[in-house]
């Protein structure tokens, strides 16, 4: 025996990154300075961001600190290929989420310690989410699983509502649309299109 399934929220990030990886491959050149639904960044830096977490998350799951990371990730970590370092940082990224063995251990991130199944939520909000600012921002279409964004709207619908984003995401934006990614970018400060 395996031991007991891992978390919903482990199981669903290799398909959320997978839905992203299509999108970076298929930036146009032209399009890596374009606007993106995150105010002030451009594409490539929405792309860098993305980046720069998948090479925290090996040191961060291997049971490092903050201060044992520092700086190395400061600053552009996409060099002159984005794509390739794209490649490179969700392939060891999910690597190390795969070899999780206690989900319910702690991992030090920005805001303290929380457990891996928390940080491993944050990390499938930012996939799903900067997916669709990704696909906006470059015209492209995206299809996450529904299995990503139900996971992530389950998350975040209670953080909204208690108020615990203040800083990190936009205010709410309305939308009659029921289609659970349309409520998710609206519930995280991105109107729908």
């Amino acid at each position: 025996m395996d031991g007991p399934p891992s978390p919903r929220v482990l199981q669903v990030l290799p398909s959320a990154a997978a839905a992203v990886t299509p999108l970076v491959e298929g930036v146009p050149p032209q399009r890596w300075t374009a606007p993106t639904p995150c105010q002030g960044w451009d594409v490539r830096t929405l792309v860098n961001h993305l980046v720069a977490e998948h090479l925290w998350a090996p040191r961060l799951l291997a049971g490092e600190g903050l201060a044992d990371v520092g700086d190395a990730y400061d600053g552009d970590v996409l060099g002159e290929h984005p794509v390739e370092a794209w490649r490179s940082a969700i392939a060891s990224s999910l690597l190390a989420w795969a070899d999780v063995r206690d989900p319910d251990r702690s991992v030090e991130v920005s805001v303290g310690p929380v457990p891996v199944t928390e940080y491993a939520s944050q990390m499938l909000v930012d996939l799903v989410v900067h997916g669709w600012d990704l696909a906006v921002a470059t015209g492209q279409p995206y299809t996450p699983t529904a299995e990503a964004v139900a996971e992530a709207l389950a998350y975040e619908e209670p953080r909204v509502e208690a108020g615990g984003l203040e800083g990190l995401f936009d205010p709410p934006v309305q939308t009659s649309s029921t289609a659970p990614l349309d409520r998710l970018v609206a519930l995280l400060g991105r109107t729908p299109r």
